[in-house]
């Protein structure tokens, strides 16, 4: 058993070496999937003695070789680079969200609102872009306005914001909760509804309170 546990450790550490190295935010879902299966034929290598030992390490070779020959006819497919890693998906674009990519990420908003601040992004409202990427990362360029100043930049004071950008309506349905911590009223947003011309909240899929007080809001696209 310690001999085929130290064979194990050693055919993989020099097959992790062949394949090249990426750090794990860089991995696509293939080459997860890849790096797991060849790690769950090592431990049953390394661990289940009824295996037979050339069996098991002619199965971890010859799948480090396909996933070898997948990446290198990747780099001259571009077809079949998307289909082993997908492509990225635009899921805001010139500030409005793309509700139809959300729904093939199966990314909600809460998920999405958490890669954004996880940028020290905390309001939608800021962002002109935001890229889905293949790796699973969030891709955002700010709104011009929202940009970091650089030394050109005129200085300007900045107010003390007045609320936390808070999710208020989201696929229609109003986010009754958090009304009520922000002591918000059912008047004011039908009031902010209509300032924008929207009659119910039905009509928009997504829609925020920013630092102001004002509401951003992102409207379904048929109203």
């Amino acid at each position: 058993m310690t001999l085929r546990t130290f064979l194990s450790f050693l055919v993989l550490m020099i097959l992790a070496r062949f394949m090249g190295k990426k750090q794990v935010s860089q991995l696509t879902f293939f080459h997860y999937v890849t790096g797991i299966t060849i790690g769950s034929i090592a431990a049953n290598l390394a661990g289940e003695s009824e295996t037979p030992f050339l069996n098991g390490l002619y199965g971890m070779i010859l799948w480090a070789l396909l996933t070898i020959l997948a990446n290198f006819l990747s780099f001259k497919s571009v077809k079949l680079r998307v289909a082993l890693d997908d492509q990225p998906v635009i899921v805001i674009q010139n500030g409005k969200i793309i509700e139809g990519s959300l729904r093939k990420l199966r990314l909600n908003f809460n998920e999405l609102n958490m890669m954004l601040r996880e940028q020290a992004i905390f309001s939608m409202k800021d962002v002109n872009y935001a890229i889905f990427e293949t790796n699973g990362n969030l891709s955002v360029l700010l709104k011009s306005a929202e940009q970091p100043a650089t030394k050109k930049d005129v200085k300007a004071a900045s107010p003390t914001p007045k609320f936390i950008p808070t999710e208020i309506i989201t696929d229609g349905k109003v986010e009754e909760k958090n009304m009520r911590e922000l002591n918000l009223t059912d008047t004011w947003l039908t009031q902010q509804l209509e300032q924008q011309g929207i009659g119910k909240p039905e009509h928009v899929l997504y829609a925020e309170i920013q630092t102001d007080g004002s509401l951003y809001i992102n409207a379904l696209k048929k109203v």
